[in-house]
């Protein structure tokens, strides 16, 4: 599938988005644990979400047949990696979260060869896999071989919720062939996310027995939540019927700039050099997946 002029204005503007997501987590996760972060997340976003589509008369009109594709979203989409993000950066700065999240769209690509007939794998894709995860070993690092250490928990953390995610890009093309606006497929994940995730951070956390965090904490997770979440859920399920599977997930190379630079002002984290080299691995491995660069020379 082809992506237009304005696809990629869409994912310039989501890329903003989901940077800053990783960067409101890094605040957040100082005094919120994770599970609670992403309750909060998911479940501020549905009231969010739900509120705009009432006010717009986007609520489709019956939800029977979005409960089971919205329960399998919103745990391959929501819980599983928004669960291992905020964890991971529990561990791992936020712009290290953020690049090693830029493998998104190769797991998407091998997932969608596996599953989608409109998606194979081409000469270009094979190499942009072969760079995508030598930049991934870069950035793991031999000290991986000597033990592993909470870092290294934390990226194959995110390594998990890069393939979840992959998974999800290619199921969400469900929602398009039954007809399910960009906007009542968000609302769905979100809300099976919170029912899903409610009773797990009940037992985990007991959030009534937390200290109430900070000022600076709560606007993260408020931005997080409806800017970062809900607001950038309508875009990417666009870009899902619009864009396809692999070029949808191409928002994840334009992520870490955004997400570097705002841990880096703000929060005061310094990537290694192996981290700089990782990055551009995965960046080589994400143009030749692209094949734009094939394409024009040819």
């Amino acid at each position: 599938m082809q992506i237009s002029v304005r696809d990629w204005s869409l994912l310039f503007i989501l890329s903003l988005l989901w940077g800053g997501a990783f960067f409101f987590v890094g605040v957040a996760v100082r005094e919120i644990p994770p599970l609670t972060l992403v309750l909060c997340r998911v479940g501020i976003a549905a009231v969010a979400l739900y509120t705009y589509l009432k006010l717009s008369n986007g609520l489709p009109p019956n939800i029977r047949p979005l409960i089971v594709p919205a329960l399998i979203m919103g745990f391959l989409n929501n819980l599983v990696p928004f669960s291992l993000i905020c964890w991971a950066q529990t561990e791992i700065t936020s712009g290290l979260a953020s690049i090693l999240n830029a493998t998104t769209p190769i797991f998407s690509m091998l997932v969608a060869h596996a599953i989608l007939a409109d998606e194979r794998m081409a000469i270009n894709k094979l190499i942009g896999v072969v760079a995508g995860f030598a930049g991934v070993a870069v950035l793991i690092g031999g000290s991986a071989l000597k033990g592993v250490d909470g870092a290294t928990l934390g990226i194959l953390a995110c390594l998990g919720a890069a393939l979840s995610y992959g998974f999800a890009s290619v199921y969400g093309r469900t929602f398009r062939k039954m007809g399910v606006t960009p906007g009542a497929g968000a609302l769905g994940q979100l809300i099976a996310s919170t029912l899903m995730i409610t009773p797990i951070v009940l037992i985990v956390d007991q959030p009534w027995t937390l200290p109430v965090p900070g000022v600076y904490t709560i606007l993260s997770t408020l931005l997080l939540a409806v800017v970062s979440t809900a607001l950038a859920y309508l875009i990417y399920f666009r870009l899902l019927a619009t864009a396809g599977a692999v070029n949808a997930a191409l928002v994840t190379l334009l992520i870490p700039p955004s997400a570097i630079g705002l841990g880096y002002v703000f929060l005061g984290e310094v990537l290694e050099m192996r981290h700089l080299i990782g990055m551009g691995l995965i960046l080589i491995g994400l143009i030749a997946v692209d094949g734009r660069v094939f394409r024009r020379n040819r």
